[in-house]
């Protein structure tokens, strides 16, 4: 006999099952799942492109690669190459003896800092002629360097004393610097004077070298240069108090600190073409001091492209991986047809069947 025997349900009493999520029936009560609700997002249900990635697929791909990276390499390569370039380090020409005598010359203030250097031009430089100054083995990205400067100071006229995070080039005399901080403190201040041997005079427009929203937006029209350089320790260049940091492109180019140690930045262009085989004398004022660390200063000419400068490196690895694919395309190829191997069936794959996998 069954000791339990069934009874009869009661319409009216609380079902045993609880309506989960996605449940149709509203009403019921909630169990306690961590059943996601249902969408077809939830269960990967949303059309998808799924490839079967077939030899002829994969050997396409491959040669479609080749086709498009090895003309833009051989493109990057001939525009580099048209781009003149002359690179002159004049750091240790300057400036001869030992280490030390170096450090003592370019420190001393009442030292003749002029310089004379002549440099050949090879092949015609059309305009515009771009002049940089390049360091080596100059850490702009040192944290602490990074760190020492106020954006506020240098974009509002009311936050001049706004100087906590310029330590410690935040005050001289009892009074804030204006701009504060070792990155204007080391203002690089090296000047350069070029002409042809000719005597022809080649003008270096300092006009729009810097990056128009730094301009606008990050060094204010009403900021003006104060109590700048006026401590015990003078780190570099020396500013105009009578032009607001705005117009003052020298100083708005060194403050967009480098990321490696050998940078390059804009001093001026040269709105005039240069004939290959002239001289072009060059006038230098070497007072900025890289002596102390091993530093190199370097005067670059260069002119530019639609590519930008002379970089080799971007059209070489357009072409290593052009030829890198080619070789994959012809290796699979060969093996496709020396050793083919069979395919398998697609409508078993798991996602190509019916719903329920029926």
């Amino acid at each position: 006999m069954n000791s339990n025997p069934a009874t009869p349900m009661n319409p009216h009493a609380p079902s045993s099952s609880f309506g989960g999520a996605g449940s149709p029936d509203s009403n019921a009560p909630r169990r306690n799942s961590k059943r996601p609700k249902y969408s077809r997002f939830t269960q990967q249900e949303l059309p998808a492109c799924k490839p079967i990635l077939t030899p002829k697929w994969v050997i396409s791909a491959f040669m479609l690669v080749t086709i498009v990276f090895i003309p833009i390499g051989v493109a990057s390569l001939l525009a580099s190459r048209d781009v003149v370039e002359i690179i002159d380090r004049y750091d240790n020409a300057c400036l001869q003896g030992t280490k030390s005598q170096k450090v003592q010359s370019i420190q001393d203030p009442t030292r003749n800092k002029t310089c004379v250097r002549r440099l050949t031009v090879t092949k015609r430089m059309k305009q515009p002629i771009y002049v940089y100054y390049q360091l080596d083995n100059y850490y702009q990205n040192h944290r602490r360097y990074v760190k020492s400067r106020s954006d506020q100071q240098l974009r509002n006229r009311g936050d001049e004393n706004e100087t906590s995070t310029c330590k410690p080039e935040h005050e001289a005399n009892g009074m804030s610097i204006v701009p504060c901080g070792l990155v204007a403190w080391s203002l690089f201040n090296d000047t350069y004077s070029l002409s042809t041997g000719n005597n022809r005079t080649l003008t270096i427009n300092k006009r729009d070298i810097s990056w128009k929203s730094d301009r606008d937006e990050k060094f204010g029209s009403d900021v003006f240069p104060k109590n700048f350089q006026n401590g015990s320790l003078i780190g570099g260049g020396s500013l105009n108090e009578s032009i607001p940091l705005n117009e003052q492109e020298d100083l708005i180019v060194w403050m967009r600190t480098a990321a490696l140690p050998t940078f390059r930045k804009l001093y001026g262009k040269i709105e005039q073409d240069i004939e290959a085989g002239e001289t072009i004398n060059v006038v230098l004022e070497n007072r900025y001091n890289t002596y102390s660390f091993s530093g190199k200063k370097k005067l670059v000419l260069s002119t530019s492209s639609w590519l930008g400068g002379k970089n080799n490196f971007i059209g070489i690895a357009y072409l290593a991986v052009g030829g890198l694919c080619f070789l994959l395309a012809t290796t699979f190829t060969v093996i496709y047809f020396v050793k083919p191997r069979h395919l398998g069936d697609p409508s078993y794959l798991s996602w190509n069947r019916n719903p329920g996998g029926h």
